[in-house]
């Protein structure tokens, strides 16, 4: 009966509750343990939704696998907003530094398909204009322009 359990938590703030508890419930691992384990696992995350994979064994053994959040929870998360724009090419929701842009890239690295921090840069750049997110008052379509040409080469170094 071992098996696998995903789910989506609030960073350091799972609880027994669901989507984890219903899920959890029939296998025989220690419920509390494993919330108390995902919390220790995710708190940096304090409170963006993280993809959390559980396996478990039937001696009630478990592992824990932490995923990164989605790009768009991460944007959301370091400019402080709740949701994008209706209209994201004419009204603009936040704003974004440059040094908060690499900061995203880095966390969601593993997950792209770049092979570097200015090519991950460039897919959170194209997250965020479907946002509606500025970077360093620019629309995300000309910084991204900007970047392929070279201006920011030394800002987004690895």
């Amino acid at each position: 009966m071992a098996g696998t359990i995903e789910v989506l938590v609030p960073g350091g703030q799972a609880n027994p509750g669901p989507p984890l508890g219903p899920e959890l419930g029939p296998t025989p691992v220690d419920v509390q343990a494993v919330v108390g384990e995902i919390n220790d696992q995710t708190e940096a995350f304090d409170g963006t939704e993280v993809p959390v994979t559980v396996t478990y064994e039937d001696d009630g053994s478990f592992e824990i696998e932490v995923g990164v959040p989605p790009t768009a929870a991460l944007i959301k998360d370091e400019a402080g907003f709740e949701t994008g724009s209706g209209e994201p090419q004419k009204e603009f929701v936040a704003d974004l530094s440059i040094e908060q842009v690499k900061t995203i890239a880095e966390q969601k690295r593993p997950d792209l398909l770049a092979y570097d921090t200015k090519n991950a840069a460039k897919e959170v750049v194209g997250t965020c204009a479907s946002l509606g997110v500025t970077i360093e008052g620019e629309d995300a379509r000309e910084f991204k322009a900007k970047v392929d040409a070279g201006e920011y080469d030394d800002r987004l170094a690895a």
